[in-house]
This record gives C-alpha cells, sequence and structure tokens, in this order.
C-alpha cells in the first residue's frame, strides 16, 4: 500500500509531518508493506508552507490511480476575525488558490478510483469541498471551519475523525495524528496502530464518527 501526502504552496507543516510521522513508523513496523511519499500536483519540486517560509520537497506527482491513501492537509496562515477582508495570507485565500491548479481534478480522479482511500487534516476537507467533491459527505475539519464546510453542501461533523468510508477526515491541525493511526488500524490492524502509538507516547483521542448505530435520543 502507498501512502501519498499532498503538498500545496501555503500548506500547514504539522497537518503533513504528523500522519506522515505516523505512517512512516507504521511502515517500518510493517516491513515495507507500506510507502509513504510527499507529492505535488506540479510534481517534484519545493512547495513553501504557510509558516514562516518553511519549505518540504514533493518528490514525485500526485498518481490519483495508484491505490492506497492520498491525504490532503490544510493551510497554516491568518486567520482574522469574522467579516474581516480577507489578505492574501489568509487561510480562506490559500485554500482557494488550490482550484487555479491541477490539484482538485487530480483529486476527483482519486476519489473515484475504488482503490484509493482519500483523506484530509484540518482545512485539507474544505479543499475538496471548495471543488465539488464531498457534497453530501460526512466530513469534518477546524472548528473554526465547520459552518463553512456545512455551507459547501457537507455534513459537518463536530468529531475528531470521521470515517465515510472511502473518506477520512481529521478535525483541528494535531488530529493528523489521530487520522493517520485511525487509518493504520483500519488498513493495517489494530496492534500495528497500537505500536505505533506506543511509540510515539500517544494516545488517540475521541470517538470516530460513522454513520452508523442509533440516533442520540432527547436534545444532543
Amino acid at each position: 500500500m502507498h501512502a501519498q501526502i499532498v503538498l500545496f504552496d501555503g500548506f500547514d507543516p504539522l497537518d503533513v509531518i504528523a500522519p506522515y510521522e505516523v505512517l512512516h513508523a507504521g511502515a517500518v513496523a510493517v516491513g515495507g508493506a507500506l510507502t509513504v511519499a510527499l507529492v505535488s500536483a506540479e510534481g517534484p519540486r519545493e512547495v513553501v508552507s504557510g509558516t514562516g517560509g518553511l519549505a518540504l520537497r514533493a518528490t514525485a506527482a500526485l498518481d490519483p490511480s495508484r491505490p492506497g491513501l492520498v491525504v490532503v492537509p490544510g493551510a497554516a496562515g491568518r486567520v482574522g476575525d469574522p467579516g474581516d477582508e480577507p489578505t492574501d495570507d489568509s487561510i480562506p485565500v490559500l485554500l482557494g488558490r488550490t482550484l487555479t491548479t491541477d490539484l482538485p481534478g487530480l483529486l476527483k480522479a482519486a476519489m473515484d478510483e475504488p482503490a484509493v482511500t482519500v483523506a484530509s487534516v484540518c482545512g485539507g476537507s474544505l479543499v475538496l469541498a471548495m471543488a465539488g467533491l464531498l457534497e453530501d459527505r460526512h466530513a469534518t475539519t477546524h472548528h473554526l471551519g465547520l459552518d463553512l464546510l456545512d455551507a459547501t453542501g457537507v455534513r459537518a461533523v463536530r468529531a475528531r475523525v470521521v470515517d465515510d468510508g472511502d473518506f477520512v477526515s481529521g478535525a483541528g491541525v494535531t488530529s493528523g495524528l489521530d487520522l493517520a493511526l485511525y487509518l493504520l488500524e483500519r488498513e493495517l490492524g489494530p496492534r500495528i496502530a497500537h505500536a505505533v502509538e506506543e511509540l510515539f507516547a500517544y494516545e488517540r483521542r475521541g470517538t470516530v464518527w460513522r454513520d452508523a448505530g442509533p440516533q442520540p435520543a432527547g436534545a444532543w
């Protein structure tokens, strides 16, 4: 299985590094049955994050037909207050710029591929939603973006990790750890996920939300 973690200009480094570290540790634990790479829509290049000019190198182009995982991060930038005029370094602008690249088409192809599970961290679900790829799907994002996610036609869920079948999303930035550990458990089994939890001295937080079981009664 191959995991492709997407880089785009203005990405949030922790959205990338947290799942990369977890998935790479899982790859070591299964003796190479999992591989992990940083990719971009444009191919190999230095990609500058939204955090102080920190850059990471994409080593390949995103291949939407390759079986495995595609992980989409959010952006790092200015949040601002409601009603503020968007600036070039604001998160909505950085996320919106992805729509002018080849990334939306590649992500659509990945989501149409039965052998691929697409996952997102933080604002990564907004990238997919703004591209029209998550209509009527269940997803989460950073709590500050839940209303925007809902406005795009997504069934926004206030949960740490949401499993909607071939699309799995994580909430705020550090949830990339929880998302990746859950993906390890789902794809490679709980023993591998538990071993990586122990290695990182970190325990997953929250219940993974799925559209299953009875609805809570009363004012929940």
